[in-house]
């Protein structure tokens, strides 16, 4: 007998060391295992508008981190009711929910509850797998002992309800709240609250969308174990449980519209501020862009429509960028019309220009070095240049022609006369000022025949330099970033630098608002103030075809830029039209949209304005009398119909048989007297406009000779 006393309390003795050393052992290894950066959790990054609006998502794992003290008791009280009801007096592990599992499981002869408290499952979500071995178990174990020494029950809570999944890709209360419910935590009902606690145990089985009736009674249950662990009153559990299930189901799909835009937040978010693309999935950033979302939309819709892209088949691509001419943030990014993530993102892809470049390497410089005016001349000739003969589309040389004129009608000799005026070094010195570098050194630069191109950003962004006098800026995907906590970590810069000045860029303002009045940008309609310049390249020995197609430009709020081709040009893949489709797309996408309508662009402060053009017509109804007056004997009066514009100047000529004299002029006016004429050597008279801005006269009228007297 003393002998089994003895045994006993040595059993018992040795039972209590062992006892302690493994719960020694347990905390040692529990610190050995627990790796702190595991429980930071992935946080979906949400990409906001510049007025804080919603835009999307970004993540891993949807999952929007929130704070125990924002979730409500009672949606609390209906975890710890299902989950584990002794949360707040166990520490880690709960050995009379154990007993009783094992005494249920025998009873029924199979497993029916399990014995896991909340600290347990976050140990395992968060440091194991899902495998269902010893070794295992025992991790768990050790894991939620110390993660009860480390952390207190509230921060174990707010863990535990951050990460669990609630079925279709939502991790978190939070995500689920809004998925579910289209509301916030704390805002759920209490049925609602019940529902959510119900589904983590199996997401696909209680999930209320695809097991509505499962889904419902699993709820019931959350609500009288809320019940009889007295968190609800038995008429309040009642009540809630005859409430039927009503969802307000917010999927989270990604817009097909904002495809290049996200990519190149991913992008600039890792070229600017060294976030990687796996970063910006799990950091629950919040991303301020500066998209107008409606702008986007009808651009994408817009693209889709194969009406607006005149290629030999439905493959021809396209490409859309806009920003806004303050801060210079993209307000809107068509990578391709069959754009997908991380393809080809042809707004950074460099295409031949056209004579887009024009305004940038040849007339905006040739202002800003002040060797021309707008309306100075220029040799519109067929010349050659050594090999090099550049010829104009048209087929037709003036032989001079305004600088306003050639670019209107995107005439191509007088251009490459100009640069060779000013030379290669020049253009490319302002060109470089925009921000675009070309190794080419070829005349051939003015009319966009490029060896490597200019992407359509780096085009709209040049051209910004007209629109917001002569300054250029980079361009912007993130307004700015702020990290989980809202402490702002990167903002876009406000940087400018100056290309050209406030007077050229003025200058150039209305010579391209001319072009899209009255020159080769004049197809399409929009009904606000539109500067900008059409290009396109052509593909040789392919009559007709057409390889680039371009539209820049620019209104008071916007600039933009859009291009028209094929990825891989050929004698089976080219465009059937030119500029035409890519202004007429354009003015579209601005008409359609909410941008701003401004009727007028507003000239900077110290500028001199452009006059519009003079217009010269031909004068073809030129009558001469002759009257008596006593004074002057004899006057000729000749008299015609001026033209509206009265900055014309029509100077008058008499032509005897050996010669032709000039004799006066006459401004905004139809009439002009010659007195003390000699009426026995009467000569004839005509009439030639003269423009004052080009130097230049006009056809003259039909010689007339007076024939009667009158009193």
């Amino acid at each position: 007998m003393k002998k089994k006393l003895l045994l006993s309390f040595i059993a018992i003795v040795g039972s209590f060391v062992l006892g302690v050393c493994g719960y020694l052992l347990i905390i040692y290894a529990g610190d050995y295992v627990i790796d702190d950066k595991k429980l930071v959790m992935n946080s979906a990054t949400k990409l906001v508008d510049e007025e804080g609006r919603f835009i999307t998502k970004l993540y891993y794992e949807n999952r929007d981190l929130i704070s125990l003290q924002d979730i409500p008791d009672y949606v609390q009280q209906a975890f710890i009711a299902v989950e584990d009801t002794r949360f707040y007096q166990h520490h880690g592990i709960d050995i009379q929910a154990i007993l009783r599992a094992i005494y249920k499981d025998i009873v029924a002869g199979g497993k029916v509850e399990g014995g896991s408290t909340i600290t347990q499952q976050l140990a395992k979500n968060v440091f194991l797998s899902n495998e269902k071995t010893f070794l295992r178990k025992t991790k768990e174990l050790i894991i939620a002992i110390n993660l009860e020494e480390k952390y207190s029950k509230q921060e174990l809570l707010e863990m535990y309800l951050n990460q669990i999944y609630f079925g279709h890709g939502a991790y978190g209360i939070q995500s689920a709240s809004k998925f579910y419910f289209n509301k916030n935590v704390s805002e759920l009902t209490v049925e609602e609250a019940a529902l959510l606690a119900g589904i983590p145990k199996a997401p696909s089985t209680f999930s209320p969308i695809l097991n509505p009736e499962k889904s419902k009674q699993r709820r019931d249950l959350v609500i009288s174990l809320m019940e009889e662990k007295g968190f609800l009153q038995a008429e309040e559990a009642v009540r809630v449980q005859g409430k039927t299930l009503s969802l307000d189901v917010q999927e989270v799909k990604r817009d097909p519209s904002l495809v290049t835009y996200i990519d190149m937040v991913f992008e600039e978010a890792r070229s600017r501020y060294n976030l990687s693309n796996e970063e910006l999935l799990r950091g629950g950033y919040t991303i301020t862009v500066p998209l107008h979302m409606e702008v986007q939309r009808t651009a994408y819709e817009l693209f889709q429509d194969q009406a607006n892209f005149p290629g030999v088949d439905d493959k021809v691509e396209g490409a859309f960028v806009l920003l806004d001419n303050d801060t210079g943030g993209v307000l809107a990014s068509i990578g391709g019309r069959r754009y997908v993530s991380k393809g080809t993102n042809r707004i950074l892809v460099k295409r031949q220009p056209g004579s887009t470049i024009k305004p940038l390497a040849v007339y905006g410089p040739a202002l800003e070095e002040n060797q021309f005016e707008p309306y100075s001349m220029l040799v519109d000739k067929k010349l050659s240049y050594g090999e090099y003969v550049p010829s104009n589309f048209s087929g037709i040389y003036k032989g001079e022609i305004s600088m306003y004129d050639a670019l209107i009608e995107s005439a191509n000799a007088p251009a490459v006369w100009m640069l060779d005026r000013l030379g290669i070094e020049t253009a490319k010195k302002y060109l470089t000022k925009t921000g675009i570098s070309i190794p080419d050194q070829g005349l051939s630069i003015a009319l966009g025949g490029l060896e490597e191109g200019i992407s359509p950003i780096s085009m709209a962004k040049a051209y910004r330099a007209f629109a917001r006098g002569g300054k250029v800026i980079e361009p912007h995907f993130i307004s700015k970033i702020a990290d989980r906590d809202g402490e702002i970590i990167g903002q876009a810069s406000t940087h400018e630098t100056e290309a050209f000045s406030k007077q050229t860029a003025w200058y150039m303002t209305r010579m391209l608002e001319g072009v899209v009045d009255n020159g080769t940008a004049k197809v399409g309609s929009y009904s606000g103030a539109l500067a900008g310049k059409t290009g396109t390249t052509n593909i040789p020995g392919i009559e007709g075809g057409i390889k680039d197609a371009w539209f820049v430009g620019f209104t008071p709020s916007v600039v933009g830029a859009i291009w028209m081709g094929y990825d891989y040009t050929d004698s089976k893949h080219y465009l059937k039209g030119g500029s035409a489709s890519p202004t007429k797309l354009f003015k579209k996408i601005l008409d359609q949209s909410e941008i701003k309508k401004v009727s007028a662009f507003s000239a900077p402060k110290d500028v001199e304005e452009l006059e519009p053009p003079i217009r010269l017509s031909e004068v073809t109804d030129l009558t001469a009398s002759i009257t008596f007056k006593p004074l002057s004997l004899f006057t000729i009066s000749l008299n015609w119909t001026p033209a509206k514009d009265e900055r014309i100047e029509y100077r008058i000529y008499e032509e005897h048989s050996k010669n032709v004299n000039y004799i006066g002029s006459v401004k905004g006016n139809g009439s002009f007297e010659i007195e003390n004429v000699n009426i026995f050597s009467m000569p004839s008279y005509f009439i030639v406009p003269y423009n004052s801005q080009t130097k230049e006269e006009g056809a003259k009228s039909e010689a007339v000779k007076p024939a009667f007297f009158s009193n």
